[in-house]
């Protein structure tokens, strides 16, 4: 038997070529769809963290898995802060839900009840809110944009002394 150039032991130079621009589109498409992976599960984690804050509805309608970390914002409850040493615990509202909270350490000086706030911690075992960080309102016009949009956006928030709803 004889093996002349155009038997499949001695493929052509164009099968070769042909041969290996499949083996680089292959690569060029595994390496595709591996970014693309990447890119969608880091779009994936990002897309629950992205958000500022969530109400205590929010929470409890998303019901959140305790330890997960992840920032509260509302108001501070009227008469719900009590100090029990170095803990504050106090509820923050959305006037459609409220959420226990509980601080260990010092709060900042502008916290006070009916006020906005953002605290960020986790949710424990027991339902209440731990959290590890608090901040309050600046100033006497202020609450986070965010806190007050939503609120407008429920028609629960009204300014301090202000009995007219939100535009």
């Amino acid at each position: 038997m004889t093996l002349d150039a155009s038997s499949p032991a001695f493929p052509s130079p164009r099968r070769r070529a042909s041969a290996r621009k499949r083996r680089r589109m292959m690569i060029f498409a595994v390496i595709g769809l591996v970014l693309a992976a990447a890119v969608a599960l880091i779009l994936n984690a990002f897309r629950d963290t992205l958000v500022f804050f969530r109400t205590p509805t929010e929470i409890a309608e998303r019901g959140e898995a305790p330890g997960a970390r992840l920032r509260l914002g509302g108001l501070v409850k009227q008469g719900s802060v009590v100090h029990e040493g170095t803990v504050t615990h106090f509820v923050v509202t959305d006037r459609k839900n409220d959420l226990a909270v509980a601080y260990t350490g010092m709060l900042p000086d502008l916290f006070r009840e009916g006020q906005g706030v953002v605290a960020e911690g986790s949710v424990g075992q027991d339902g209440v809110f731990k959290a590890d960080s608090v901040l309050a309102k600046h100033d006497e016009n202020y609450m986070p944009k965010d806190v007050a949009d939503r609120l407008k956006a429920q028609g629960e928030w009204r300014p301090e002394g202000a009995g007219a709803a939100p535009k």
